[in-house]
């Protein structure tokens, strides 16, 4: 067997054990380590072993990654879900299909400051979904339509997805941040447009609450400023260059966390908790990220990289053709497979086909930004397609009494403005370095 086929084999090896339930981390560990002894032997993997996971794990930008976690826990704990869906309620709620627009604001401002699509879906889940179904909305739409906007975790920055991309391609942090912005409040502005095209369809189906008055929507609004002021302070800080990315995620962390104490909000549990779960995650990130090095390190010695970089280029096929190929195959491989491992498996393998092709922008460090863009912008899509879909697996849990298929029918609207999205970002990448050429100025 050659070294390219047995690498393919792998994948597919691979591919089995993740099906069968092993995580996702561990298969990669598994059938990457296999193959390395396979290639190198013994002695060279454990050489391997004893340096790599040190190396990798002393990074510190890698930091960032727990920091912006227990900044959204800790805002999760503090019931901000439920203040932003009550503030964006009180001024959109008296409109057909308010109510959702509410919680897709809640999404969205949520999805500013936490970073992580699954966070997004599992908080604004448990404080929208209720309201929701009691107030006469399909349990389904309501579902689907939360999955989705739990995507904007992740396309809003910060994004613990773009973290990784920078890390894994060697790219500015700030720069894919600012590359993201117009592109994820796009995916806002078009997921509540398909809102108000689907309450002008169907009323039954999305109804209106009575109006809030004034003097209540105030005291709403007053009760979320403190978030807005942390939003602000982290992007613009990091931003305008005051904070690394590593230092805006801590000063996050530590104002959020003051807030809560100072109203009440956050206890000596609800702190633990968040802890907790920020362990958690980051253990779960980070278990995937040596996975993911062990094989790619396997793919690296098969030659497969090196193999697929030749057969592009003497493919015939212009660069855009490559580009449209590649990100077909990561919205097929998205369906199947959690984002981050498909990331940072196919990273090494596209990342330098993809930024040796010319698409007539300013240099290298643009294709990379805006190629991080585009991918993020599938993996959004993977993050609720079938059958796999992350983000409709969590809110399914949530959405007692809803079959999947439901819900599912209803990501299927929004799923559209995705595919949209994506061909604007593809046709006009001035939308994603718009931004980052004004921060070099």
């Amino acid at each position: 067997m050659s070294e390219p086929i047995m690498a393919a084999f792998g994948f597919g090896c691979m591919l089995v054990l993740i099906a069968l339930r092993m995580p996702v981390g561990l298969a990669m560990l598994v059938v990457g380590a296999v193959g390395y002894y396979e290639l190198a032997g013994m002695d060279v993997l454990l050489n391997w072993a004893r340096a790599t996971p040190w190396h990798l794990f002393a990074n510190y930008t890698l930091t960032t990654i727990p920091l912006f976690i227990l900044m959204g826990a800790l805002m999760e704990r503090g019931g901000l879900a439920r203040d932003l869906f009550e503030a964006a309620n009180a001024f959109l709620g008296h409109r057909r299909g308010g109510l959702a627009q509410g919680a897709m604001v809640g999404c969205t401002v949520f999805g500013a400051v936490c970073g992580s699509s699954v966070a997004t879906t599992a908080t604004m889940g448990r404080a929208c979904l209720p309201e929701l179904t009691s107030r006469g909305y399909p349990v389904g739409t309501s579902a689907g339509m939360l999955a989705v906007g739990g995507t904007l975790g992740i396309l809003i920055p910060p994004s613990t997805i773009l973290v990784i991309y920078a890390i894994t391609t060697e790219q500015n942090i700030a720069k894919l941040f600012a590359a993201s912005m117009i592109p994820g409040c796009i995916a806002a502005a078009l997921y509540m447009l398909v809102i108000w095209l689907l309450a002008r369809r169907n009323p039954a189906q999305w109804p209106s609450m009575p109006k809030v008055p004034w003097a209540a929507r105030w005291k709403a609004l007053r009760g979320v400023w403190a978030i807005v002021a942390i939003t602000v302070i982290v992007v613009l800080g990091l931003y305008l260059g005051i904070f690394t990315p590593t230092e805006s995620a801590a000063v996050g962390s530590a104002l959020t966390l003051a807030m809560g104490v100072a109203r009440g909000d956050l206890k000596g549990g609800d702190i633990a908790q968040a802890l907790r779960a920020t362990a958690e995650t980051t253990g779960m990130i980070f278990a995937i990220l040596l996975g993911a090095e062990m094989f790619n390190g396997f793919l690296a010695l098969s030659g497969l990289p090196d193999l697929a970089a030749e057969w592009v280029a003497n493919s015939g096929l212009p660069p855009y053709g490559v580009l449209i190929a590649l990100l077909l195959f990561y919205v097929l491989l998205g369906a199947v497979m959690d984002e981050l491992a498909m990331i940072l498996l196919t990273l090494p393998v596209f990342f330098p086909v993809v930024v040796a092709l010319d698409f007539g922008l300013g240099g290298t460090e643009d294709i990379a930004i805006w190629f991080g863009v585009l991918v993020l912008t599938v993996v959004g899509i993977g993050l609720t397609a079938p059958p796999i879909g992350l983000n409709v697996f969590v809110i399914a849990s949530m959405a007692r009494g809803a079959p999947i298929s439901a819900i599912y029918k209803g990501v299927l609207p929004f799923l559209a403005t995705d595919f949209i999205r994506l061909g604007l970002c593809l046709a006009f990448p001035g939308l994603s370095l718009w931004l980052v050429h004004l921060m070099a100025q």
